[in-house]
């Protein structure tokens, strides 16, 4: 281990001590909570994630109430975060709990480690946070802290690199406050040490043991290969109106929001003249259409360019029973209210800019 990082431990716990936020996971740190509160916290903010784990907790307030629940309900508390796969995973490993450990989360990081969506930061953090068991719990975050502290230009992506700081820190990890210590770098992370922008140094604790710091490097690291560009996709989103409903169609049980819900599109920006002779050939009767205008949503390799439009159905208008004047495509739609959108169907953040105008 070339940085000394056992010299940072009483300054972090001392800051931690008088900074950490107050966050519920953390007041309340039982198993169950450290768990969900840390799967949400991937790719999302800490402020964003409080009122979600809140509603989260108050619907399914243990591993029991997790491994039962209906995926669609599911699927809709986790509405807004993103990356689904995070609930099925947590629904997955929930029903491995119930099962094997009586509905119990284990005290053990290696057998936390054989759960559906948890690989080594999790663990740790459980771990450490809700067990006092000392493991590291190494995400992003806490690769940029330490690295800055090495003054280290190791390229933060690589899983070696990743592998090789969990075992610096597992060496080192202080016994008595393993959970306040992987906690304290993180916190530092999120609030001094900042991604994106330029670190607040004359906040941090360990200013005086940075090397990053006395190098003047801590805007060069941490180190990451360039981002390839991402794929853009133009979309055409139908917003389908009748009698007070409002079409909606399941995605794909693969790829990207997988067994989601979605808007009606057709791929490309069309114009409005191009909605209407779409419609027609697909022997739809149309009242109005109204433009929304354009959106846009990223995704972690893909960027969706959209172009919207209200499409106002005649009441009496059938598009999702078997007919031989319409598309195959009109006929998987399904319809929904306002209260419905809002309370049963899971409709993706990537459609916000749309979905509004159905609530």
């Amino acid at each position: 281990m070339t940085y000394n990082y056992s010299d940072t431990i009483e300054y972090l716990l001392d800051w931690y001590d008088l900074n950490a936020r107050i966050l519920p996971w953390r007041s309340n740190p039982k198993p169950y909570f450290v768990w969900i509160s840390e799967i949400m916290l991937q790719q999302t903010r800490v402020e964003a994630v409080k009122a979600y784990f809140e509603r989260f907790i108050k619907d399914l307030p243990d591993i029991k109430a997790l491994a039962e629940v209906p995926e669609e309900k599911l699927l809709k508390l986790w509405e807004g975060l993103g990356y689904y796969n995070r609930a099925r995973n947590l629904q997955k490993a929930a029903k491995h709990l119930l099962e094997d450990y009586d509905g119990v989360m284990p005290a053990d990081y290696q057998a936390l480690l054989k759960l559906p969506g948890i690989g080594t930061y999790t663990a740790g953090a459980i771990a450490s946070i809700a067990f006092q068991i000392p493991e590291p719990a190494v995400d992003g975050n806490v690769l940029r802290v330490m690295k800055r502290l090495a003054n280290s230009f190791d390229d933060i992506t690589s899983s070696k690199v990743k592998s090789t700081l969990e075992q610096d820190l597992r060496e080192i990890m202080p016994l008595e406050r393993p959970g306040d210590f992987n906690q304290a770098i993180m916190e530092l992370g999120a609030t001094v040490c900042i991604p994106g922008g330029k670190p607040l140094c004359q906040k941090c604790p360990v200013v005086h043991l940075c090397q990053g710091y006395k190098n003047k490097n801590e805007m060069k690291i941490p180190v990451k290969p360039e981002k390839k560009p991402r794929k853009l996709e133009e979309k055409t989103l139908l917003v389908f109106k009748k009698a007070g409903k409002y079409a909606l169609q399941k995605r794909p049980s693969k790829g990207l929001l997988a067994g989601l819900w979605e808007l009606p599109y057709v791929e490309g920006r069309c114009l409005i003249e191009v909605v209407e002779e779409y419609l027609i050939k697909a022997g739809v009767r149309f009242e109005s259409i109204e433009p929304l205008g354009a959106g846009k949503h990223i995704f972690s390799h893909i960027e969706w360019h959209m172009m919207g439009y209200l499409i106002v159905l005649p009441d009496d208008e059938i598009v999702n029973e078997t007919s031989t004047n319409h598309d195959i495509w009109l006929e998987s739609l399904v319809w929904a209210d306002r209260k419905e959108i809002e309370e049963v169907y899971t409709l993706p953040s990537a459609f916000d800019t749309y979905k509004k105008y159905m609530l």
